[in-house]
Protein backbone atom coordinates (compact mmCIF):
# COMPACT_ATOMS: atom_id res chain seq x y z
CA UNK A 1 0.00 0.00 0.00
CA UNK A 2 2.99 2.58 1.03
CA UNK A 3 4.70 1.81 -2.38
CA UNK A 4 0.72 2.64 -4.76
CA UNK A 5 0.59 5.93 -2.69
CA UNK A 6 4.31 7.00 -2.78
CA UNK A 7 3.39 6.25 -6.57
CA UNK A 8 0.45 7.69 -7.01
CA UNK A 9 1.93 11.09 -5.20
CA UNK A 10 4.67 11.17 -8.20
CA UNK A 11 2.43 10.66 -10.97
CA UNK A 12 -0.05 13.15 -9.93
CA UNK A 13 2.47 15.71 -10.30
CA UNK A 14 4.25 14.30 -13.19
CA UNK A 15 7.65 16.03 -12.46
CA UNK A 16 10.84 14.56 -11.25
CA UNK A 17 13.61 16.86 -10.58
CA UNK A 18 16.73 15.85 -10.77
CA UNK A 19 19.48 17.52 -8.22
CA UNK A 20 22.93 17.15 -8.48
CA UNK A 21 25.94 19.31 -6.67
CA UNK A 22 29.37 19.73 -6.37
CA UNK A 23 28.95 19.68 -2.21
CA UNK A 24 25.99 19.20 -0.24
CA UNK A 25 25.44 22.96 0.48
CA UNK A 26 24.48 23.79 -3.54
CA UNK A 27 22.29 20.72 -3.23
CA UNK A 28 20.40 21.71 -0.95
CA UNK A 29 20.08 25.38 -1.80
CA UNK A 30 19.37 24.36 -5.48
CA UNK A 31 16.52 21.64 -3.85
CA UNK A 32 14.87 24.80 -2.09
CA UNK A 33 14.24 26.69 -5.09
CA UNK A 34 12.72 23.76 -6.84
CA UNK A 35 9.99 23.84 -3.75
CA UNK A 36 9.81 27.20 -4.16
CA UNK A 37 8.97 26.53 -7.82
CA UNK A 38 6.43 24.16 -7.26
CA UNK A 39 8.25 21.21 -7.75
CA UNK A 40 6.91 18.46 -5.34
CA UNK A 41 9.41 15.31 -6.58
CA UNK A 42 13.12 15.53 -6.06
CA UNK A 43 15.41 12.82 -6.99
CA UNK A 44 18.95 13.77 -4.88
CA UNK A 45 21.36 11.91 -6.73
CA UNK A 46 24.60 9.85 -4.98
CA UNK A 47 26.97 12.04 -7.26
CA UNK A 48 26.73 14.78 -4.83
CA UNK A 49 29.02 14.85 -1.89
CA UNK A 50 27.01 13.60 1.29
CA UNK A 51 23.97 12.69 -0.25
CA UNK A 52 22.60 10.76 2.55
CA UNK A 53 22.91 13.91 4.90
CA UNK A 54 21.20 15.90 2.21
CA UNK A 55 18.37 13.30 1.65
CA UNK A 56 17.48 13.46 5.59
CA UNK A 57 17.70 16.93 5.63
CA UNK A 58 15.25 17.56 2.53
CA UNK A 59 12.77 14.59 4.02
CA UNK A 60 12.67 16.24 7.47
CA UNK A 61 12.10 19.90 5.82
CA UNK A 62 10.06 19.50 3.37
CA UNK A 63 6.48 17.30 4.41
CA UNK A 64 4.35 17.78 1.08
CA UNK A 65 7.78 16.68 -1.21
CA UNK A 66 8.24 13.31 -1.81
CA UNK A 67 12.72 13.25 -1.21
CA UNK A 68 13.80 10.00 -3.25
CA UNK A 69 17.15 9.29 -4.29
CA UNK A 70 18.91 8.76 -7.75
CA UNK A 71 22.15 7.23 -9.47
CA UNK A 72 21.38 4.40 -6.69
CA UNK A 73 23.77 1.73 -8.00
CA UNK A 74 23.35 -1.13 -5.64
CA UNK A 75 21.19 -2.51 -2.65
CA UNK A 76 23.48 -1.38 -0.08
CA UNK A 77 23.12 2.01 -1.48
CA UNK A 78 19.37 1.69 -1.68
CA UNK A 79 19.45 0.60 1.98
CA UNK A 80 21.46 3.50 2.78
CA UNK A 81 18.99 5.82 1.10
CA UNK A 82 16.13 4.56 2.17
CA UNK A 83 17.16 4.99 5.95
CA UNK A 84 17.79 8.55 5.62
CA UNK A 85 14.80 9.20 4.11
CA UNK A 86 14.18 8.40 0.37
CA UNK A 87 10.56 7.76 -0.41
CA UNK A 88 11.83 6.45 -4.12
CA UNK A 89 14.93 4.74 -5.42
CA UNK A 90 16.24 5.75 -9.22
CA UNK A 91 18.84 4.00 -11.11
CA UNK A 92 20.60 4.44 -14.59
CA UNK A 93 20.02 0.86 -14.86
CA UNK A 94 18.21 -2.14 -13.72
CA UNK A 95 19.74 -4.02 -10.28
CA UNK A 96 17.19 -6.90 -9.29
CA UNK A 97 19.00 -6.95 -5.35
CA UNK A 98 17.51 -3.53 -5.16
CA UNK A 99 14.48 -4.34 -7.01
CA UNK A 100 13.63 -6.67 -4.26
CA UNK A 101 14.86 -4.47 -1.12
CA UNK A 102 13.27 -1.81 -2.71
CA UNK A 103 9.95 -4.17 -2.72
CA UNK A 104 10.72 -5.15 1.28
CA UNK A 105 10.54 -1.58 2.15
CA UNK A 106 7.82 -0.71 0.41
CA UNK A 107 9.91 2.15 -1.62
CA UNK A 108 9.03 2.50 -5.51
CA UNK A 109 11.66 1.97 -7.41
CA UNK A 110 12.59 3.46 -11.08
CA UNK A 111 15.45 2.10 -12.82
CA UNK A 112 17.08 2.77 -16.10
CA UNK A 113 16.17 0.63 -19.03
CA UNK A 114 16.50 1.29 -23.13
CA UNK A 115 14.80 -1.58 -24.12
CA UNK A 116 12.41 -3.78 -24.35
CA UNK A 117 13.88 -6.45 -22.91
CA UNK A 118 15.50 -4.63 -20.21
CA UNK A 119 11.65 -3.54 -19.52
CA UNK A 120 10.16 -6.47 -18.77
CA UNK A 121 13.04 -7.54 -17.28
CA UNK A 122 12.35 -4.92 -14.72
CA UNK A 123 8.64 -5.54 -14.58
CA UNK A 124 9.33 -9.23 -13.71
CA UNK A 125 10.57 -8.37 -10.46
CA UNK A 126 7.83 -5.60 -9.20
CA UNK A 127 9.15 -2.52 -11.03
CA UNK A 128 5.71 -0.56 -11.27
CA UNK A 129 7.64 2.95 -13.82
CA UNK A 130 10.69 2.15 -15.24
CA UNK A 131 13.06 5.30 -16.35
CA UNK A 132 13.81 5.47 -20.05
CA UNK A 133 17.25 6.52 -19.89
CA UNK A 134 18.68 8.13 -21.64
CA UNK A 135 15.81 9.74 -22.88
CA UNK A 136 17.05 12.06 -26.32
CA UNK A 137 17.68 8.92 -27.58
CA UNK A 138 14.54 7.85 -28.07
CA UNK A 139 11.60 10.02 -29.94
CA UNK A 140 8.42 10.30 -27.82
CA UNK A 141 6.96 7.59 -30.56
CA UNK A 142 8.81 5.03 -28.41
CA UNK A 143 6.43 4.59 -25.83
CA UNK A 144 3.74 4.87 -27.92
CA UNK A 145 5.38 1.81 -29.94
CA UNK A 146 5.74 0.04 -26.89
CA UNK A 147 2.60 0.46 -25.47
CA UNK A 148 1.37 -1.76 -28.48
CA UNK A 149 2.51 -4.73 -27.07
CA UNK A 150 2.96 -3.40 -23.46
CA UNK A 151 0.01 -1.50 -22.78
CA UNK A 152 0.55 -1.47 -18.86
CA UNK A 153 4.17 -0.28 -18.68
CA UNK A 154 4.46 3.20 -17.01
CA UNK A 155 7.57 4.57 -18.88
CA UNK A 156 9.35 7.77 -17.41
CA UNK A 157 11.68 9.50 -19.62
CA UNK A 158 14.81 11.37 -18.51
CA UNK A 159 17.30 12.93 -20.20
CA UNK A 160 16.88 15.56 -22.88
CA UNK A 161 13.32 16.80 -21.73
CA UNK A 162 12.69 20.22 -22.46
CA UNK A 163 9.69 22.84 -22.25
CA UNK A 164 9.65 22.44 -25.73
CA UNK A 165 9.07 17.95 -25.77
CA UNK A 166 7.58 17.67 -21.93
CA UNK A 167 4.18 17.51 -23.24
CA UNK A 168 4.71 15.66 -26.88
CA UNK A 169 6.29 13.01 -24.15
CA UNK A 170 3.44 12.81 -22.18
CA UNK A 171 0.92 13.03 -25.24
CA UNK A 172 2.57 9.73 -26.28
CA UNK A 173 2.08 7.64 -23.09
CA UNK A 174 4.95 8.99 -20.79
CA UNK A 175 3.55 8.83 -16.79
CA UNK A 176 6.07 11.82 -15.72
CA UNK A 177 8.82 12.81 -16.63
CA UNK A 178 12.62 13.51 -15.16
CA UNK A 179 14.28 17.02 -15.61
CA UNK A 180 17.66 17.55 -14.70
CA UNK A 181 20.16 20.23 -15.93
CA UNK A 182 17.38 22.13 -18.29
CA UNK A 183 16.17 23.16 -14.78
CA UNK A 184 19.12 22.92 -12.30
CA UNK A 185 21.95 24.24 -14.76
CA UNK A 186 21.23 28.45 -13.26
CA UNK A 187 22.49 27.04 -10.04
CA UNK A 188 26.11 26.28 -11.30
CA UNK A 189 26.57 30.16 -11.43
CA UNK A 190 24.36 30.89 -8.30
CA UNK A 191 20.91 32.11 -10.29
CA UNK A 192 18.64 30.11 -7.54
CA UNK A 193 15.73 32.62 -8.76
CA UNK A 194 16.24 31.28 -12.39
CA UNK A 195 16.17 27.72 -11.28
CA UNK A 196 13.21 28.49 -8.94
CA UNK A 197 11.43 30.09 -12.31
CA UNK A 198 12.01 26.92 -14.61
CA UNK A 199 10.97 25.20 -12.59
CA UNK A 200 7.46 26.38 -12.34
CA UNK A 201 7.50 26.21 -15.70
CA UNK A 202 8.57 22.71 -16.19
CA UNK A 203 5.44 22.11 -13.87
CA UNK A 204 3.07 23.88 -15.23
CA UNK A 205 3.90 22.62 -18.80
CA UNK A 206 3.76 18.98 -17.37
CA UNK A 207 0.16 19.14 -15.71
CA UNK A 208 -1.19 21.13 -19.38
CA UNK A 209 0.34 18.05 -20.49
Amino acid sequence: MQTYNLLNQMLEHKLAVVIRGDNAAIAEETAAACVRGGAKTLEITFTVPGASGVLEKLSEKYDDVLVGAGTVLDSETARLAILNGAKFIVSPGFDKDTAKLCNRYGIPYLPGCMTVNEILYAVQYGVSVVKLFPGDTFQPSFIKNVHGPLPHVNIMPTGGITLDNAGEWLAKGAVMVGVGGEITRPAKNGDFDQVEELTRAFQEAVLKG
